[in-house]
């Protein structure tokens, strides 16, 4: 087992959980050539990263599709040994079945499935689940990890039991944030690439206000959530609060986490970033719920969301862009006491 290539192009949350199979791929063959291939943005995670010799990128906001067939042509000549798709999609089914690899591994909900060596099921949810339906959690499926999910891909290659994500900031990513780490902190990243994802700004204005002096608040965000965390900044009554949106990169932003004394996330990608610096985190769920299966895996987690009983939650198993009823009571309704209970327990 020479060479390993997983492929994850999906959005930066998903690419981080997919580290987890690069811990265990690295016990279980040290000498193997660990590759990647991810959707651009996302290679900014494995810089200096220990186990992984080559980030292949898939630009698909530019010419996409002709971009497909280099990455596919790049992909052949290396002649990996194993090729392991964790997407579900026709595009990556291709690179697949095209890589040339002796071992093909992927789910069976991918279109090009009949193709692969090795075909693994995808437990989800319920079949209302997957239709974007309201409906209640079914345990023995929909509370399966992402993770472990992934992980049964690896069914052929390894024994190990599941392994957690990691991220690898380097000393320098460290030293860039010190300058914020002179007193205890709190992360706050209210943004997400889905609107119903987002607990609203009055929710977070009122949790700020409430947070205790002691802590300086950071709000993180990418550099398009710049005018969110501004808005929220400007409706703060208290001291000590920053906006630093856009100002770091993604290791620089773990290593800011990584030393928080709380994070409060919504259901998106920093969630996953404090997972893989195992940092104590308070994830906000609104539209969507934690039995879907991406939940917080950090040692010290907490999960918030409404203790409205409403009909209409979960809406689907991501975001949307807009409350399909129109009044996103699944943000609005969570409460100041309810975010700061975490606060209290750390």
């Amino acid at each position: 087992m020479r060479r390993i290539l997983i492929i994850q192009t999906a959005f930066l949350g998903d690419v981080v959980l997919a580290t987890a199979m690069l811990e265990n791929l690295h016990v279980a063959y040290p000498s193997a050539q660990l590759d990647i291939l991810v959707r651009g943005g996302a290679q900014e995670l494995f810089i200096d990263h220990p186990y992984i010799h080559t980030v292949h990128v898939w630009d698909k906001k530019k010419n996409k599709y002709q971009h497909l067939f280099q990455i596919i042509k790049t992909i052949r000549g290396i002649k990996y040994d194993v090729v392991i798709n964790v997407q579900r999609y026709l595009a990556t089914g291709i690179i697949t079945v095209l890589s040339g690899a002796a071992k093909t591994i992927g789910f069976d909900k991918n279109p090009l499935s009949f193709l692969f060596s090795e075909t693994v099921k995808h437990a989800f949810g319920t079949a209302a689940h997957a239709a974007g339906r309201s409906a209640e959690p079914d345990s023995s499926t929909s509370s399966i990890h992402e993770t472990s999910r992934n992980h049964a891909l690896l069914a052929s290659l390894t024994t190990a039991p599941v392994a957690k994500p990691a991220l690898y900031p380097s000393a320098a990513n460290f030293a860039a944030v010190q300058k914020w780490q002179a007193a205890p902190y709190i992360c706050m990243s209210p943004g997400s690439v889905w609107e119903t994802k987002k607990m609203p700004a009055k929710n977070w204005i009122q949790l700020i206000n409430a947070v205790p002096n002691n802590y300086t608040i950071y709000l993180m965000g990418a550099p398009n959530e710049k005018a969110l965390c501004a808005e929220i900044l400007s409706g703060s009554s208290r001291g000590d609060v920053f906006t630093i949106a856009g100002q770091l990169n993604l290791l620089e932003a773990a290593a800011l986490i990584k030393g928080a004394r709380l994070n409060y996330v919504n259901d998106s990608a920093p969630m996953h970033l404090a997972s893989a610096t195992n940092a104590p985190v308070a994830a906000i769920y609104c539209s969507t719920i934690p039995a879907f299966g991406y939940g917080p895996l950090s040692d010290t987690q907490f999960i918030v969301e409404t203790l409205e009983p409403l009909p209409c939650k979960p809406c689907g198993l991501h975001g949307k862009k807009v409350c399909p009823l129109g009044h996103f009571n699944c943000g609005h309704t969570i409460t100041t006491p309810q975010l700061l209970a975490p606060l209290s327990l750390i």
